[in-house]
């Protein structure tokens, strides 16, 4: 367990290492809230998810796995909600200049995985931390996943 938890450390340490263009491009320097830390308010039916995979323009095994896993829980298990656009899915490389707007919007540091919950005219945005503990059971993460999107749209 102790030897998981420091590999994990030690391959996203180097992730955000090659990402710090991201971290870079942002100027906000609030902390970014984890989800999960945020679904314990009430939570309100979402009438759209934006689900946001940040990423370098070179990635890793997990990083590249995260924005998978996430892609295939909404293509396998949302697929109306996927075809007509309630949940979407957006992979972007925050290295790029054309994804500055979208990196400070979302205030992205490295490979991240973001979840914006739209009810009306409010966005919701958190980052899903819990993710990269998940990255190596892929049944897991995608139930877990699953469990979240749902609980979001209500």
């Amino acid at each position: 367990m102790v030897l998981a938890f420091a590999t994990a450390t030690i391959v996203l340490a180097g992730c955000n290492g090659q990402a710090n263009a991201i971290a870079d491009s942002t100027a906000a320097s609030s902390a970014v809230v984890d989800a999960s830390a945020s679904q314990s308010k009430t939570v309100q039916k979402a009438d759209k998810i934006e689900v946001v995979h940040f990423h370098a323009t070179q990635q890793c095994w997990s990083c590249t796995t995260v924005g998978e896993f996430a892609l295939k829980t909404i293509k396998e298990r949302f697929p109306e909600e996927y075809k007509n656009g309630t949940i979407v899915f957006r992979d972007i490389n925050g290295e790029l200049p054309e994804n500055l707007d979208m990196v400070a919007k979302f205030q992205a540091r490295g490979s991240s995985l973001f979840i914006n919950a739209i009810t009306g005219d409010k966005e919701n945005i958190g980052e899903d931390v819990r993710v990269w503990r998940l990255v190596y059971d892929e049944k897991a993460f995608l139930d877990y996943f699953e469990g979240k999107l749902k609980e979001l749209l209500g």
